[in-house]
């Protein structure tokens, strides 16, 4: 026969309940404040992770550079020891330095000598190289003269830059291995401290014709609205060089493309698949910041007709600068440099 339990034994068996349900509180507590308060790095690597498997580019993985230029940098793999059979071998033999989990890329430049009769015994050698700045990369030289072609790669959590504007700041994430002419443009933007000048004047929003996703509803029309914010990146004092054409991912929601040759460009607010690849995409606003556009392109404006197309123009244009992140791998609203 069982006997009663005394008052000392379920004293005992409260304490051990009570023990059991803190730990388990403990637990819940600490995993709500880690999916909550995880650093944004891991958003950022799902963020640009879902952005180029929902590109599906039709040519392959993007591996470009630019030729006639030549790229100075700590050498982690020496081109007299390591030859390819082209720039995009070169570039890609850089992007597998970067394939580890934690910390940036081993190598984030390349410099490549494609040209056999320029180049002659040292055609096909393929330099990996290291540098201080990824974002400020030590160039030697360029011009007709130089035989080199060299590009950058940017890793996780790396090549994200700031764009400020009054309603906050839009941290993007550039793609110099599709759009490194465009990308070369922007570093030299983001040196200048300013870009007097630089600002959005048209904005539409989403509408009724695509989701909250930017997916386009059925049956709907493409526009107008066209779901995007325009612009210009053409800063006072400086003299723009048309931007030749570098498509490579399709636009997507957060795409960031230059309008024709630039300096003209947009954000998009949607997937616009019709558009296919009639632009040059050189980056992307990262997930976490899209509302910043959304309020954008919800901002007054004034109805106006370009080439019989109605568009709609801000009352206000907005203001914007780039910033240099200080630590993009623990991505902050206030981690930029003026």
């Amino acid at each position: 026969m069982g006997r009663r339990k005394t008052d000392s034994e379920l004293g005992r068996y409260a304490l051990v309940i009570l023990f059991l349900m803190s730990t388990i509180s403990c637990c819940m507590v600490y995993i709500c404040f880690s999916i909550v308060f995880r650093p944004r790095t891991a958003s950022l690597d799902l963020g640009a992770n879902k952005f180029v498997e929902s590109g599906q580019r039709e040519d392959g993985e993007c591996c470009r550079g630019i030729e006639h230029l030549e790229l100075w940098g700590d050498a982690v793999k020496w081109g007299s020891d390591f030859r390819v059979n082209s720039s995009k071998h070169c570039c890609m033999a850089c992007k597998n330095m970067c394939g580890g989990e934690d910390g940036p890329c081993l190598c984030d430049s390349w410099v490549f000598c494609g040209d056999k009769k320029a180049c002659g015994s040292k055609f096909g050698e393929c330099w990996l190289k290291k540098q201080k700045d990824s974002l400020e990369p030590d160039r030697r030289d360029s011009g007709d003269q130089v035989m080199w072609t060299s590009g950058l790669v940017f890793g996780k959590g790396e090549g994200i830059i700031g764009l400020e504007t009054e309603y906050g700041m839009l941290h993007l994430k550039l793609l110099p291995d599709c759009a490194p002419h465009s990308v070369s443009y922007i570093l030299e933007l983001l040196t200048l401290h300013h870009c007097a000048g630089c600002h959005f004047y048209r904005a539409e929003s989403r509408g009724r014709f695509w989701d909250l996703e930017g997916n386009h509803i059925k049956q709907a029309p493409f526009g107008p609205p066209f779901a995007l914010i325009q612009g210009t990146l053409e800063a006072h004092g400086t003299i723009f060089k048309d931007i030749p054409t570098e498509a490579c991912p399709i636009i997507r929601r957060g795409s960031i493309a230059w309008v024709g040759s630039g300096p003209e460009f947009f954000i998009s607010l949607a997937n616009h698949n019709e558009w296919r690849k009639a632009y040059t995409v050189f980056g992307f606003v990262l997930p976490e910041d899209m509302e910043i556009v959304e309020k954008i392109a919800n901002l007054p404006t004034k109805p106006e007709v370009w080439s019989n197309i109605n568009v709609a123009v801000l009352e206000k244009p907005v203001q914007i600068h780039f910033r240099k992140i200080r630590n993009p791998g623990n991505l902050d609203r206030s981690s930029s440099e003026s």
